[in-house]
């Protein structure tokens, strides 16, 4: 599993002018929440989260934001990448109501858990936070498996004009959700824990990762947490013990970048 698999890209979908959707022949048994480690021949290695998960295909949704992540960018159908993994832990999805929160691409890796959820017959909502309109992408996707869908968008080009945070502080205020996932930027998942109070949480973190594996220890948060390990997934009462969260990075170098 250490060692990447050579997947060529099945098909390839255009989310919106910066992100991209690949899918791929991966039969490995996972679960919503967990990551692969992707291969860019001649580039570079990165972690990124699972957005597609089927028995014998995978899916890969992301942002074009450096060197790797545009090579990536440029592949397209019959293209060929690396996959180790996956890896980490995931979402644990039960109870009766959940509430989804995603900002950004951070939406991507809530679809399969959301999906999950409707396989369970257990009661969704997600709220999309974007910056604008022009970033939204699988709105279709989420009605199809019965989610009640909430926008929110920064400039209030569709749907709630504010954060994603401001439009989950309502709904927590009138509905009674068993549990909240999330993904997204970490300063808006430290706000909705803050907003959760009692309510089961989980949110998906990110971090400079280099193995993968729990070798490095590149990614370590808090005492000693591995994100690649004991995450990506860690529950609100974990979250609310580590001092970084939502607060500092690490980059390359392990230097502090404050959020």
């Amino acid at each position: 599993m250490n060692s990447p698999q050579i997947a060529k890209i099945t098909e390839a979908k255009t989310e919106n002018k910066d992100v991209k959707t690949f899918m791929f022949e991966y039969p490995k048994k996972m679960i919503p929440g967990q990551f692969f480690m992707i291969w860019i021949p001649g580039v570079d290695e990165i972690p990124m989260s699972v957005s597609y998960i089927d028995k014998d295909v995978k899916g890969i949704t992301f942002r074009k934001v450096g060197e790797a992540t545009n090579a990536l960018f440029d592949l397209g159908k019959g293209d060929k990448i690396g996959i180790r993994g996956p890896y980490g832990n995931g979402f644990k999805i039960n109870g009766k109501q959940i509430l989804f929160v995603g900002g950004g691409t951070g939406v991507a890796m809530l679809a399969p858990a959301v999906e999950e959820a409707g396989i369970n017959n257990i009661s969704s909502t997600i709220i999309i936070g974007v910056k604008s309109s022009n970033e939204l992408f699988f709105e279709d996707r989420f009605k199809k498996c019965g989610a009640e869908i909430h926008i929110s968008t920064d400039d209030g080009s569709k749907g709630y004009k504010g954060f994603a945070t401001d439009l989950a502080d309502e709904l927590l205020s009138k509905e009674k959700f068993t549990s909240v996932l999330t993904c997204g930027p970490e300063i808006m998942m430290k706000s909705l824990l803050d907003l959760c109070k009692n309510i089961p949480f989980q949110a998906s973190l990110e971090r400079y990762m280099k193995c993968g594996v729990g070798i490095c220890s590149q990614c370590c948060i808090g005492e000693g947490l591995r994100v690649c390990v004991e995450g990506p997934v860690f529950d609100g009462k974990t979250l609310k013990n580590i001092e970084d969260f939502g607060v500092y990075k690490r980059d390359a170098a392990g230097r502090k970048i404050r959020f």
